[in-house]
């Protein structure tokens, strides 16, 4: 029977997310201290854990079928592989700071100028879009030190809160690309091995779908059906019930969580009541 080989980053910001995303998909892994190797007892999978910027060459290379991976080591590396999931998760962005001491006038200030990253590839190809000629250093570990101690004018790294760059005395002045975990595979995998990554995808989705959304209950006046309706469409359509009490309904939906707090205002002026908000653990479409 076929394996399907997954990397994951050993440890790090997307690990522990990644390995959460496997578990509620239903998907057992062994318990303990994570070895180079861990097969799951219930689903055809083998997990290896390795560094985040190792991955997209295992998978390239065929020693790992797919592998999770923030888009922005992907891109760096530039190795054929597919993109063949986004999953929302570990959001954050490349950009490029300088001292708040500086007064910038544009992407033009870096013409000329020293940049220290850990992403030379991406940088540079930013750069040549831009016409724009500067020194690339290419360091690893702490970027954000580098204009303090005279080795760069001004850094592109990763940024998700800011909070690095502002203890460091820098400021963000130019995004150049958004990166979020994604789902990477090798190009030639077998027919056998894509049935079980589609398994696979599906558990994930209905996981991830759950997160994304809402089940809410709620008493309202009989009258008010059609009008609360139209503001809870839910997947096909809103389940009403009737109350003992004469006039009355019990309405259940699904609301997404980006509009919830929006959707309880009008369902409270519709003449909503006793408004319950329950997680949904899997959704499956």
């Amino acid at each position: 029977m076929s394996i399907l080989k997954i990397a994951v980053q050993k440890s790090g910001r997307l690990s522990e997310k990644s390995l959460e995303l496997i578990s509620e998909a239903g998907i057992s892994l062994p318990n303990g201290d994570r070895k180079l190797v861990s097969r799951s007892s219930n689903f055809p999978i083998e997990i290896l854990f390795l560094r985040d910027d190792d991955i997209p060459q295992y998978v390239a290379d065929g020693v790992a079928d797919i592998g999770i991976v923030g888009e922005n080591v992907v891109c760096e590396k530039k190795l054929k592989v597919e993109i063949v999931e986004r999953l929302g998760f570990g959001k954050c962005r490349l950009s490029l700071a300088i001292p708040k001491s500086v007064n910038y006038q544009g992407i033009n200030y870096f013409n000329g100028k020293k940049i220290a990253t850990s992403y030379p590839a991406i940088l540079n190809d930013f750069l040549q879009e831009y016409k724009l000629s500067a020194e690339i250093h290419e360091i690893s570990g702490s970027v954000e030190i580098a204009p303090g101690i005279g080795l760069a004018d001004g850094i592109f790294d990763i940024v998700s809160s800011g909070s690095t760059l502002i203890s460091n005395g820098l400021t963000e002045v130019e995004v150049v690309m958004k990166s979020e975990a994604i789902i990477i595979g090798h190009p030639g995998i077998s027919e056998e091995k894509r049935k079980i990554l589609e398994k696979m995808l599906f558990r994930t989705r209905s996981v991830q779908k759950a997160r994304n959304n809402k089940y809410i209950l709620l008493n309202a006046p009989a009258e008010s059906v059609e009008k609360i309706s139209s503001i809870l469409p839910g997947m096909k359509s809103p389940t009403v019930m009737p109350l003992t009490e004469k006039g009355w309904v019990s309405i259940h939906s699904v609301v997404n969580e980006n509009e919830f707090w929006d959707i309880i205002d009008k369902l409270k002026e519709c003449g909503a009541q006793g408004i319950l908000v329950i997680p949904i653990e899997k959704m499956i479409m």
